[in-house]
């Protein structure tokens, strides 16, 4: 039962590690989107107070190619992280259904043990009828 106990701990402990796995990446993919899209208010910024929207223009504000590349590397990262998150929902969802596993387990033990106890106690309350009925009877 000990070790029961024990695998179900760990299979829980895996789940909520897997889950945080998961949290951790949405929230990255989240600041990356975020960055991108201040990253793009300053590019407009700067193309405007320039007058340039045109990045092979002569004149393109240095500060706006920079910030346009810093936003597609960012953007190439949150899609990494995209496929790092379906990975790691996927094992999520495995980890999940070991635990569900395990604790069906624990839950057939239990009742094993349950229909075994009960039927002890059956067996040793009949013991005692019948000893009581030997003593009567002799």
């Amino acid at each position: 039962m000990k070790s029961r106990d024990t695998l179900i701990r760990l299979k829980r402990f895996q789940v909520d590690d897997k889950r945080r796995r998961v949290a951790q990446i949405e929230m990255m993919i989240a600041e990356f989107d975020r960055m991108a899209a201040d990253l793009n208010r300053e590019i407009a910024t700067e193309e405007q107070k320039a007058g340039i929207t045109d990045p092979n223009h002569f004149a393109y504000p240095t500060y706006a190619r920079a910030a346009a590349q810093r936003r597609d590397n960012l953007r190439q990262s949150a899609e990494n992280l995209h496929a790092q998150l379906d990975d790691a929902k996927a094992e999520l969802g495995e980890a999940f259904e070991e635990l569900k596993k395990a604790e069906s387990l624990e839950d057939r033990e239990r009742s094993v043990e349950r229909t075994l106890d009960a039927v002890r106690e059956q067996a040793a309350i009949g013991h005692l009828g019948q000893a009581r009925v030997l003593r009567a009877s002799a």
